[in-house]
């Protein structure tokens, strides 16, 4: 039996894409004092969108609208995806954990997507 979702809260993809937003901020604190306007801002305003689009998507009616949503957070996580590369290339942190959280929230967002694409 599926339990339905009451709130975005309750979905596993917004609960894995929050716990990578939790650790983009502990490691980005890490970063140089220099990169405060460039890369920690840009990742964490990446990481967000994430979470963020899972969760304005949840309460939008329509397969199409609620997709859309889901399409921009898969789109933040392929920008996060290059900062954690440039992350490692630049040497300011082990991203590779990063990375393969970010590779789980990327495949349970585009199977939720997929199952929407095909509910009635």
């Amino acid at each position: 039996m599926e339990v339905k979702a009451r709130n975005f809260q309750d979905l596993i993809v917004w609960q894995k894409a929050h716990q990578f937003v939790l650790s983009v901020y502990k490691m980005t604190k890490e970063f140089p004092r220099e990169e405060l306007y460039g890369l920690t801002s840009q990742l964490r305003r990446a990481a967000v969108s994430i979470a963020a689009n899972i969760a304005e998507g949840f309460r939008k009616n329509g397969k199409l609208d609620k997709v859309r949503f889901f399409n921009i957070a898969q789109g933040s996580l392929e920008e996060c995806r290059y900062y954690l590369v440039l992350t490692n290339d630049l040497e300011y942190a082990d991203s590779s954990s990063l990375i393969l959280l970010l590779e789980e929230v990327s495949k349970i967002l585009n199977s939720y997507s997929q199952k929407i694409m095909l509910s009635k």
